[in-house]
């Protein structure tokens, strides 16, 4: 059981109990964390969920208390279980979002990336002219698919640091986790076959399916608990499905980390079904606490799991790294590969091979983890202080994003064209989802620091929601 799981047992009995009374106030989150001894954004993970299944209620600049009636709630959008989508067609709103992101001046909590000034460029950038002075002629041939020898061992003894046991030739370098993500999906799909999504999922998998002709099967997730997994049995059992396309860890944008019992069973169901695990794991290294979550792959006795990761999230962005985990599939995304990028940057593979014998990445790491996890604490204590009480906000034990949902009725879209107008960037719902079953829903990056401009930002954004309610 995780720690935020094991609090909200612990609170939840003392309400039954009654050692807590309706109306009365439980302990500050800071007090709590003291209390018993976890994050304070284990704290918050634990009373969001309490609230969401009605055990307290928060009250605005005076925390939490134990609501008036307990009750069984749910703050999952009420949508269908499963999905169908014929024809996905994304991209061009996907577009128009990260086209205005780029607005001169813009306030913006819509990037998908870390802020970039967290990424250790001085010493990343003193391997990258090592590198520079040590390149021959070969290099480029000597780096082709599935990548360069050193990085590949690098990142296989990151898999046996978790206890697991993943060679270097199954591991495929790529041009980012997109590109591992996009080729693993067409070494096991063709066109028209039936691709598993979770509900709301990352807008880049949407953008697959469009550009390979792929039938999309969109499952109701969770914002904490993750993919209902009834649901998507159900889906098993009545579609040829061919891949499943899912984020176990931090999972853009609701940001819930599946538990281990729950990544066994989406193993298990796999198996039984024959289906391929297109697992998208770019947030693993960014948990907070002192657990690194495993990979659903960890739980792979099959060989269907194929994972895809990068250190675009984690290192740096500009330099497109990534790979998948390809196990007897690697050879087959090789060939796929030298069809259309041929191979990554032999440079920056190399200097990444570098800067990674050094012990200058888990340092990196450590910082940049507690530094995600104050910086998220502080914009969740702002929107709380700002947004009206009507607006959810998910906030989990991980990542740097916030998922928000407006009440059922309001659009998200029509709050981000509001938004844009007062030089502010938020990216809606409608991006990470094949219907409209997330049109009342946004996603905030919630990386930067909480400067005036970006306080002053989440205040106006408060502004127009209730002139929106």
């Amino acid at each position: 059981m995780k720690k935020y799981e094991e609090l909200i047992e612990q609170i939840r009995g003392q309400i039954q109990n009654e050692i807590w009374q309706t109306g009365e106030k439980l302990p500050s989150l800071r007090k709590q964390a003291e209390l018993a001894g976890v994050s304070l954004m284990t704290v918050v993970h634990a009373y969001q969920v309490l609230e969401s299944q009605g055990w307290i209620v928060s009250r605005a600049r005076s925390g939490y208390v134990v609501a008036p009636k307990i009750e069984n709630t749910d703050s999952t959008p009420s949508n269908e279980p499963v999905q169908k989508t014929e024809s996905v067609d994304i991209n061009d709103f996907v577009f128009e979002v990260l086209q205005a992101s780029r607005t001169p001046n813009i306030t913006d909590f819509g990037k998908v990336y870390p802020d970039p000034t967290l990424y250790p460029r001085q010493h990343v950038n003193k391997s990258l002219i090592s590198t520079a002075r040590t390149l021959s002629a070969s290099s480029a041939m000597d780096n082709l698919p599935p990548g360069n020898l050193e990085l590949r061992q690098h990142i296989a003894k990151r898999y046996a640091a978790q206890g697991m046991t993943v060679h270097p030739d199954e591991i495929v370098i790529t041009t980012g986790a997109l590109e591992a993500l996009n080729l693993s999906l067409q070494s096991v799909t063709q066109p028209g076959d039936w691709v598993v999504v979770e509900s709301p999922t990352f807008y880049g998998a949407l953008q697959s399916l469009q550009r390979l002709n792929l039938r999309a099967l969109s499952i109701r997730t969770h914002p904490t608990e993750g993919i209902d997994l009834e649901s998507l049995e159900d889906a098993l059992q009545s579609h040829r499905v061919k891949a499943c396309w899912l984020m176990t860890n931090h999972q853009n944008p609701l940001g819930f980390t599946l538990s281990v019992e729950k990544k066994k069973r989406l193993m298990a169901l796999l198996a039984k079904y024959d289906v391929y695990l297109i697992e998208d794991d770019v947030y693993n290294e960014l948990y907070f606490g002192s657990d690194k979550p495993l990979p659903a792959k960890a739980f792979d006795s099959h060989g269907k799991a194929l994972h895809c990761s990068s250190f675009s999230k984690s290192l740096v962005a500009g330099f497109r790294i990534g790979w998948v985990a390809a196990g007897k599939m690697a050879v087959p995304i090789q060939k796929l590969q030298m069809m259309s990028t041929l191979s990554t940057s032999a440079p920056i593979q190399m200097t990444l091979a570098s800067y990674l014998s050094t012990r200058n990445y888990e340092r990196h790491l450590r910082l940049l983890r507690r530094t995600l996890e104050q910086r998220k604490f502080a914009t969740w204590q702002a929107l709380r202080n700002h947004l009206p009480a009507e607006v959810n906000i998910n906030c989990t034990d991980g990542g740097y994003f916030l998922w928000l949902e407006l009440p059922r009725g309001l659009d998200a879209t029509e709050l981000y064209r509001q938004a844009l107008n007062e030089a502010i960037c938020i990216t809606p719902g409608k991006m990470f989802s094949a219907g409209d079953f997330h049109s009342h829903c946004f996603r905030l990056n919630v990386s930067f620091e909480l400067t005036d401009s970006r306080l002053n930002a989440i205040k106006t954004l408060g502004e127009l929601i209730r002139s929106m309610l």
